[in-house]
């Protein structure tokens, strides 16, 4: 699950950039290709300044990760039938805790990720096609090669968003599904969202 949540949270950091850096989201393949380009870039020129200070990450993801990635549409999937049952607040509440909760947990590891370790491959997806696949290599510490590939679809206004990670084979909303279904299922999702709003008030992100 900790390879999973750290790839997720790539994703999700993936779409920041500074304002001069433009991230073209016209298809699948180049919105994952420049935003990793930008975010990159930005670890190289602030990773001491993130080490120090994760606040400082954390406030640039908040404030700009949002147009690119289809947060609620994950979450919904996440919860999968539990979401038909959760009242409007309690979805809010669970996307913004669950958001926060892998953010914090896993900040470390994204603050160490390097250029040198990323491969975007050729797509091979249909252009015309409303969902897409962009597959990318990542270079683990022990120089193996985890395939980890990215979901998309298309909104209404045409723009292209990520939704899903999937690390050889494993899907990250398929994993979190299983794991919050079952500790729903034992205690209720009240209880669940309170744990994720607990932790995500933690310091280190765990409660």
């Amino acid at each position: 699950m900790r390879v999973v949540a750290t790839f997720m949270l790539l994703l999700l950091v993936a779409s920041f950039a500074r304002a001069s850096s433009a991230i073209d989201n016209s298809s699948p393949q180049q919105l994952i290709e420049t935003s990793s380009r930008a975010l990159l870039a930005d670890l190289d020129v602030n990773r001491e300044k993130y080490r120090r200070d994760k606040k400082a990450l954390y406030k640039v993801v908040d404030e700009t990760f949002l147009p690119h990635v289809d947060v609620d549409f994950a979450a919904q999937q996440v919860l999968g039938k539990h979401w038909r049952t959760a009242d409007a607040t309690q979805r809010k509440r669970f996307v913004t805790a669950f958001y926060q909760s892998l953010l914090q947990t896993y900040g470390d590891a994204l603050v160490e990720f390097t250029s040198d370790r990323l491969r975007v491959l050729p797509y091979q997806g249909d252009p015309a096609a409303e969902r897409g696949t962009v597959r990318t290599e990542i270079r683990r510490s022990n120089g193996s090669l985890v395939a980890v590939n990215y979901s998309m679809r298309k909104n209404a206004s045409g723009e292209w968003k990520a939704w899903d990670v999937v690390i050889e084979g494993i899907s990250y909303v398929k994993s979190f599904r299983e794991d919050f279904g079952l500790e729903i299922e034992q205690k209720g999702l009240e209880a669940v969202i309170r744990r994720l709003e607990a932790g995500a008030a933690q310091p280190s992100g765990k409660a």
